[in-house]
């Protein structure tokens, strides 16, 4: 497959503004793309509309081979939230094993999991009572139990702090190693720079897109916090 993710003219309204207008993309697999934008931007909406979850005004999305939000999809892509979604009444084990349950995961696979993204000596700890970084981590995990082709990510390491951010993001590297696509939101800029690709959106439309290189290159600068305020300045004077 060529394009894991296919965006066309895609237009999302709500209470009569346009949040997305006129979106293009096409996303290759194995690549760890990035989206970027001041909040409010669209990217959100955008994520949610690749998984499917998303009423759009118009336009096509192509999502591995069929419609998004086809029911074909739904043990191909993992999606974690930037609100955790995850059980306040069960364990952080119990939430991750339930989710590999619907995926016919083996409960050591899921306990696995639980060790890739640094949760495992609060399996036995009740969801509601973990800290807001660990309630993110807990819902990635829920996010990579079913070993997704296409994995979307909205602002899964906000709270983290340095080392197990790196951490994150080498597992998020090692999966696009495997083939796995990964769309990740982001308004850390060093991570920005751990992406094949970023694409920058303004006010529901794209500003820039390219690898790290090209977005500092188009903007002058090879500070990529300096290019993300030059670009999203520029859109703002267009």
């Amino acid at each position: 497959m060529d394009v894991a993710v296919d965006v066309q003219d895609l237009v999302v309204t709500r209470g009569g503004n346009r949040v997305l207008d006129g979106i293009n993309l096409a996303i290759r697999p194995g690549v760890v793309t990035g989206l970027l934008g001041p909040s409010g931007s669209g990217k959100t909406t955008l994520m949610r509309s690749v998984v499917g979850v998303q009423v759009v005004g118009s336009g096509r999305i192509t999502v591995l081979g069929h419609p998004a939000g086809a029911p074909e999809l739904r043990h191909r892509i993992g999606y974690q939230t930037q609100a955790p979604s995850i059980y306040d009444d069960l364990t952080v084990a119990e939430n991750v094993r339930y989710f590999a349950a619907l995926y016919g995961v083996s409960r050591a696979a899921a306990d696995g999991v639980l060790s890739d993204v640094g949760l495992a000596p609060q399996a036995r700890q009740l969801a509601g009572t973990l800290s807001g970084g660990q309630r993110s981590r807990a819902s990635l995990a829920c996010a990579l139990v079913g070993a997704p082709e296409l994995l979307v990510l909205d602002e899964p390491t906000i709270g983290q702090d340095p080392v197990l951010r790196d951490e994150l993001w080498a597992r998020f590297r090692a999966l696009a190693d495997d083939g796995v696509t990964v769309i990740v939101s982001s308004h850390v800029m060093d991570e920005a720079n751990r992406c094949d690709r970023l694409i920058l959106v303004r006010e529901g439309r794209v500003v820039a897109d390219g690898t790290p290189a090209d977005v500092k290159g188009r903007a002058g600068t090879e500070d990529l916090d300096a290019a993300f305020l030059t670009l999203i300045r520029t859109a703002e004077v267009a």
